[in-house]
């Protein structure tokens, strides 16, 4: 068990939620499909050769209470260099917090969020 195969995303949103993992981050869509028996969408999306995103657009879920409940905390996708992700996010009006340095691994890093304020990471 070396590698991750997929991880799961509950959205409200269908046209926000493809908006901004396919159009603004730039996960290319693997399947989309529609299940009728639960009137929701299960949308695939690649990113990379072995990792899959899922998407499951449903309705009238609770929000997230907070990223430190037990539980998925957040979600760090690995960039070459986070001062030009950072410029390449803003451009597409995602708002990151500051740059910071990791204390422990000395890479730069910082967080944005989801349309449903899911916690995002970018780390060198």
């Amino acid at each position: 068990m070396n590698l991750i195969h997929h991880i799961a995303i509950i959205c409200s949103d269908k046209d926000l939620a493809m908006d901004f993992y396919v159009k603004k981050l730039g996960f290319p869509v693997i399947r989309e499909n529609y299940r009728p028996e639960r009137d929701d969408w299960k949308i695939d999306l690649k990113i990379n050769e072995d990792t899959e995103l899922e998407l499951f657009i449903m309705k009238g879920h609770p929000e997230r209470l907070s990223p430190e409940s037990y539980g998925l905390r957040h979600i760090a996708f690995k960039v070459d260099d986070v001062d030009s992700a950072v410029k390449e996010l803003e451009a597409k009006e995602i708002i990151c917090e500051p740059v910071r340095i990791d204390e422990f691994t000395g890479g730069k890093a910082t967080f944005f969020k989801d349309p449903d304020g899911l916690p995002l990471e970018i780390h060198e």
